[in-house]
């Protein structure tokens, strides 16, 4: 059976632009073209765009993967068997960095030496002392809440307030390309993406491409993150996952 390129990224969930992509640097073109010259994937195309997506999940750059798949000696149940053993090794540690780490960053404001008028200033009605127990129990002993609290520890008001000026103003700017109907996966949106990535590493902790997409997944699968974007401008935390993906895509 013959795909359109619609129907594939619907049921892979990627994006046409990433199939485009794909189909642009060899890992995966489609076998046939309709008379029109559209692409037309069929079921070995899929199983192959199944195991890209299996390896991109790992880490994998998109160069490895293409040799790993193009090996003349590669046997699907092998590949298969591979995965899942890297999953299983990395899956505890996948499951610490996932995206709620935030709420570490919030936590760990606790340390700030302000009086309580200055934080209100800071945070506004933010409580940080809200989730500071659940932080603890889930992420108290991974890398990233330890260089969060090792960073924030530092940081006067006037430190505060200048992240809370940046986070602002990149907000700003992401509603505006949102809101001109740019896509979520071109160009503005994925240097907005990128521009989020760099802010939290350069505040609080070390996130790689690996982190920042865990962290968009649970801007939409985490309600109470959901609807702090969702304050921001409607259809946000949506918006913005899947430019970090795309953006994850094009830059790791």
């Amino acid at each position: 059976m013959a795909y359109t390129v619609g129907q594939v990224a619907k049921a892979a969930g990627v994006t046409v632009r990433t199939l485009h992509h794909y189909d642009e640097i060899g890992l995966l073109s489609p076998s046939g073209r309709s008379g029109t010259g559209y692409r037309r994937y069929d079921d070995a195309d899929l199983e192959r765009l199944q195991h890209i997506r299996y390896y991109r999940e790992l880490g994998f750059p998109l160069e490895e993967i293409a040799a790993i798949l193009d090996d003349p000696a590669s046997d699907p149940a092998a590949h298969l068997r591979r995965q899942h053993e890297l999953l299983s090794v990395r899956i505890r540690k996948l499951q610490e960095m996932v995206a709620a780490i935030e709420f570490a960053m919030e936590a760990s404001k606790l340390n700030i030496p302000l009086t309580p008028q200055e934080r209100f200033e800071v945070f506004g009605d933010f409580d940080p002392d809200a989730h500071t127990e659940e932080v603890e129990q889930r992420w108290g002993d991974t890398d990233a809440y330890r260089q969060s609290n090792e960073r924030v520890s530092r940081y006067t008001k006037d430190d505060w307030l200048r992240n809370k000026a940046e986070n602002e103003d990149w907000a700003r700017r992401f509603v505006e390309v949102m809101s001109s109907g740019a896509p979520a996966d071109g160009p503005a949106a994925m240097d907005l993406a990128e521009e989020h990535r760099q802010l939290i590493s350069r505040w609080f902790y070390d996130c790689p491409f690996e982190l920042h997409t865990c962290l968009a997944d649970m801007y939409v699968s985490d309600e109470r993150f959901t609807a702090y974007f969702e304050t921001i401008r409607p259809g946000m935390a949506a918006y913005l996952g899947e430019a970090i993906h795309a953006n994850a895509i094009t830059r790791a």
